[in-house]
């Protein structure tokens, strides 16, 4: 039996991505899990995986302590442990170095083998790896998945950092419905009823009174009642807001942010791309822009005979997305189809001044201008057969002067199916919450 140990004085010096022949001598502590325990002759080769790749230690039976090899006997795989030892510059180990253990700390011993290999290319559906998501993420795939989406995340906020933009947190508990009452998650409030919040939406144009352009990256709470491979009920919105601007001016603003974004992570993240199987494609800008009329005639022409007014359906932007490809805009949409905040245009009412950018069939962030009277925002929420009394929180601020204002929300989420081509957005969250799965 294994015993197993405190971590004590023990520090890892190095990670996997750090090892290499020009440390050969060097003395050094890795730690990480067990892959593979693999005995040839009288030398066993130990594989340990880190958050970075594996380390080769290769203990010998004529050299290597008795305390050493003992351990490399009975240690099940999966278990946790960290080893000292002294690297040798060795060709045909992982990025040509190995450690030649001198003494061996577990810190945790497996006390079963997964339900499945973390190694085969047969590997069960989407929801049973999520059963055991941690464990999954030792996986390289969705390790690459997720490096890219820290990366991401990291280039949205540099860009929109460095364009004037200030960072905001808005609450993720509201007393009423931003986009009317279908699709909310209601909580109980201490002694009210609230809900967990669709869009920060109307907080951030309260905050372009002062800050006048202002961003978040965070959650919002769909219930949507199908599952589908591109819908969730939480996910993750990049939400920007400005002042003194209309839709031309931020949807120019949207496909700079998706440009540095794609940039950055084709630029860093080369291995995880490789990984994958898959380029990451700088999209020229600007992106192509069609109107809403513009695209109903394209869809009569391909067969498909949508009345003007109504929404697109998903068989129809399928249909689009086989004769457009990669990003463009979807311009200027019936009014009537858009929430009540969106500026129908002053020249012709029945048109709005809203956008959604798309990548082939998949919509990946909807904007617009913004309604900046208190009158025609009243008169829009009646329109809509919502009670302006319950939005009284936010039109009384138009009494002290709202500027001009755009924005848009982007979903993080469907932008990493785009990056990685996953096809179901579950792949590229790491905790998903839909209809049927609220654990783990």
């Amino acid at each position: 039996m294994v015993k197993v140990d405190d971590i004590g004085d023990y520090r890892r010096t190095h990670i996997s991505s750090e090892l290499g022949p020009e440390l050969d001598g060097l003395q050094v502590t890795v730690a990480g899990w067990v892959s593979s325990i693999r005995r040839q002759g009288g030398i066993t080769f130990l594989i340990l995986q880190d958050r970075d790749g594996i380390v080769q230690v290769t203990a010998s039976k004529d050299r290597s302590p008795s305390k050493v090899l003992d351990v490399f006997e009975n240690l099940p795989l999966y278990s946790v442990v960290a080893v000292k030892g002294t690297i040798k510059s060795i060709k045909k180990a992982p990025r040509g170095a190995e450690v030649v253990p001198e003494e061996i700390r577990v810190l945790n011993v497996a006390k079963r083998d997964p339900p499945f290999s973390l190694f085969s290319e047969n590997l069960p559906n989407i929801d049973k790896r999520l059963d055991i998501r941690s464990l999954e993420l030792r996986r390289s795939k969705p390790r690459a998945i997720f490096r890219i989406r820290h990366t991401a995340l990291f280039a949205l906020r540099e860009f929109l950092s460095s364009s004037g933009y200030l960072e905001v947190q808005t609450p993720k508990i509201i007393a009423s419905a931003t986009e009317g009452g279908s699709a909310l998650f209601p909580v109980l409030y201490y002694d009210k009823e609230a809900f967990l919040v669709q869009s920060p939406q109307l907080y951030k144009e309260q905050l372009t009174m002062s800050f006048e352009k202002v961003f978040e990256i965070g959650p919002v709470f769909r219930a949507e009642p199908s599952r589908t491979l591109k819908h969730l009920s939480e996910i993750i919105s990049v939400d920007v807001e400005e002042a003194y601007v209309s839709y031309e001016d931020v949807m120019k603003t949207l496909e700079r942010l998706v440009h540095h974004t794609l940039m950055k992570v084709a630029d860093t993240c080369k291995e995880e791309a490789k990984e994958l199987g898959v380029e990451v494609k700088i999209p020229q800008i600007p992106f192509k822009r069609y109107t809403y009329s513009e695209v109903i005639d394209i869809l009569h022409d391909l067969g498909d005979k949508i009345a003007w007014g109504e929404d697109i359906t998903t068989s129809s932007t399928k249909k689009l997305g086989k004769i457009t490809s990669g990003f463009y805009f979807i311009t200027d949409w019936p009014t009537a189809s858009k929430p009540f905040y969106i500026k129908p245009k002053t020249s012709k009412p029945e048109i709005s001044e809203a956008f959604d950018l798309m990548f082939g069939p998949l919509e990946i962030s909807s904007g617009g201008t913004r309604v900046c009277s208190k009158n025609q925002l009243t008169k829009r929420l009646k329109e809509q057969g919502l009670k302006p009394r319950v939005f009284e929180y936010h039109l009384k601020l138009f009494d002290y002067g709202m500027p001009p204002h755009a924005g848009f929300g982007l979903g993080l989420d469907r932008l990493m199916m785009v990056i990685t081509g996953e096809e179901n957005i579950r792949e590229v969250t790491l905790f998903p919450r839909d209809r049927l799965r609220l654990t783990p």
